[in-house]
């Protein structure tokens, strides 16, 4: 399976990437020796956290590293007057006549509580490829 980023996407991910690698992941490292010359390693707590963050930063990186080999890249396909990837979509809900204003994003910038809604998703899927006036059921 592949995930569909943007060129944008890859860029932030590779800047990630790049900034544990040159900061983070040292430090990590640097941390587990000093916590291993506190003595004992079986009742050492520090030497336990250490080697716990150290294993968190290479599974992100190795998570990130993943996401960006298997990238489909897309591009935003601009229409007029239809919504696509990028583009601040208008629901109105007939029950109530309730209206929200979402975004729709790559899954990676997904934030459904600020109304960034990944394409991906029930709601993007329904409202992906509509016109102004269309109905949509998700």
């Amino acid at each position: 399976m592949y995930n569909e980023l943007t060129e944008v996407d890859i860029r932030k991910m590779q800047e990630e990437i790049d900034y544990r690698m040159r900061v983070v992941r040292p430090k990590c490292i640097e941390d587990l020796q000093t916590a291993r010359g506190f003595g004992d390693l079986s009742e050492n707590y520090e030497y336990k956290a250490a080697k716990q963050e150290l294993r968190r930063c290479d599974s992100r990186l190795r998570y990130l590293k993943r996401m960006i080999a298997t990238a489909k890249v897309i591009k935003a396909d601009t229409r007029e007057g239809v919504a696509g990837l990028f583009d601040k979509v208008t629901i109105e809900y007939e029950e109530d006549g309730e209206r929200e204003t979402i975004t729709l994003m790559t899954t990676l910038r997904e934030d459904a509580v600020n109304g960034i809604i990944s394409k991906e998703s029930p709601l993007g899927r329904a409202v992906m490829g509509r016109r102004v006036g269309d109905r949509a059921r998700w």
